[in-house]
This record gives C-alpha cells, structure tokens and sequence, in this order.
C-alpha cells in the first residue's frame, strides 16, 4: 500500500510539474509585455494574471484555494501582509489570492531562470541577501511601493518551515518597514502547502484543498523602532495561536 501511495505521489508531482510549466509558457508573453509598463500599472495589470493563471492552475491539480477573511482589506487602504512559509506551494497562493495587487520580496537568484525568472522579477522586490547594498536597496523599493498604494506579501520566517513547530522566529524586516510606512499589518495563515508538498521527499506531492485565512490588521499607528520587538512577538503570537487552532479542522 505504501509503494502504491509514493508512487501515485511521484506521478501527480511530474503531472503538477507538466500542467505549471505548459500554463507558465501561456502567460508568459502577456507578462513580459506587462513587465514594460511603469508602476503601478505594471503590478496592477500583473495581478490579474497572476490570478487568472493560478484560478486555472490550482483546479487543475486539484488543490482549490480557499480564501477566509478579505473582508479585513478596507477599500482605499494598503498593508504589508505577512504569511507562514511552509512550502514552494505558498508562492502561488499567497501573491496571487491576496486582495489586491502587491509586491513581494524575493531572492535574486531566482531571477536567473530562464523564462520563470521574468515571471519571477516582474512581481518581486528583489534581493541579494549577502550584499548590504541590496539589503537597503530592497527596504527602499519596499517602501516605494507602499506609497504609491500597493501591498506587500512578505514571509517573516525568512524561509520555509521545516521544524516541528508551527512557526519560526520571525526577522525584523517586514515589521521594520511596517513601521516607518505607518501601515496596518494583516497576518495571514496558509493551511496544507506543507502537506501537499513535503519538505522531506522528494519529486512527491499530493492534492489538497489550501485555505488562505486573513486576520484583523494589527495597527502601527504611532509606533517606532523602539517598539519593534513587542509588535513582532505580538504578530508571532496572533499567528501561532491561529494556526493551532484551525489546524486540526484542516
């Protein structure tokens, strides 16, 4: 039974695989033309492709995205949105389902792909973790963007979760820029990407429905650097509890 399993797992992950890259060749000249475009138009028009190739997407390998809480995104306002990381899966989910055209943050060498890595740059803020330059450079486009109205989607985890816990410690980023822009922070809890493809195996996958909960806006009105550390363990706080929780109705 097990040697059935693991091998419908590896044959659902080449189909996953297929139908992504067949679709990722569909969109791409639309995309790169959108690439052209100055901001904000260039996210805007960006994320109703990335939402009409991931609607399509996401049935067709059996993983529906169910969304809980877009009421929480006031019309007019903008805000850094930051999810749990535990899988590849979350990059099509978390960008595309958030409500509204954002930006993310994401790291330069995925840029060098071919094809994917237009796909990639056009929708990120990109950086280069081992230059100081491009660590600063990046909280300034960060910043950029959230004044001319668009959201953010940052992982604060830094990377995908691969202990036993529900969430790692979180980095300081997403709440530094938080801060000095004064906007709300919406936490954001994705449910089954690490079930669906787990860290541990390899060229294994497995459909599941993904359930994309958004949370009340934690507001930064008012608040400094100095107040950093208490408004990240309070969101660390939120999400944890929430994602313990509802897991087990997943």
């Amino acid at each position: 039974m097990k040697a059935i399993k693991n091998l419908l797992g590896h044959i659902y992950f080449i189909y996953g695989m297929i139908i992504f890259v067949i679709t990722m060749l569909i969109v791409f000249i639309p995309i790169w033309l959108i690439s052209l475009l100055p901001e904000p138009a260039c996210t805007k028009a960006l994320h109703v492709v990335f939402r009409g190739w991931m609607g399509v997407f996401m049935p067709l390998v059996f993983c529906p995205v169910i969304r809980r809480g877009k009421k929480n995104f006031k019309k007019g306002e903008n805000y850094v949105v930051v999810t749990n990381h535990n899988s590849l899966v979350d990059v099509p989910v978390s960008s595309p389902w958030i409500p509204g055209p954002n930006k993310t943050l994401a790291k330069v060498e995925m840029a060098r792909i071919p094809i994917f890595g237009v796909i990639y740059k056009t929708g990120s803020v990109l950086v280069n973790r081992k230059s100081e330059n491009s660590r600063r450079e990046s909280f300034a486009k960060m910043q950029e963007m959230l004044s001319i109205g668009l959201h953010l989607c940052l992982y604060p985890e830094g990377t995908r979760n691969k202990t036993g816990k529900p969430l790692q410690p979180f980095y300081d980023g997403a709440f530094i820029t938080a801060i000095k822009a004064q906007k709300d922070i919406i936490p954001g809890i994705i449910f089954n990407t690490g079930r669906i493809l787990p860290h541990n195996k390899k060229f294994w996958a497995r459909p599941l429905p993904i359930y994309f909960d958004f949370l009340e806006p934690v507001s930064t009105k008012n608040l400094t650097l100095d107040n950093l550390p208490e408004l990240k363990e309070k969101v660390h706080n939120i999400m944890e509890q929430y994602y313990v929780e509802h897991l087990r109705n997943k």
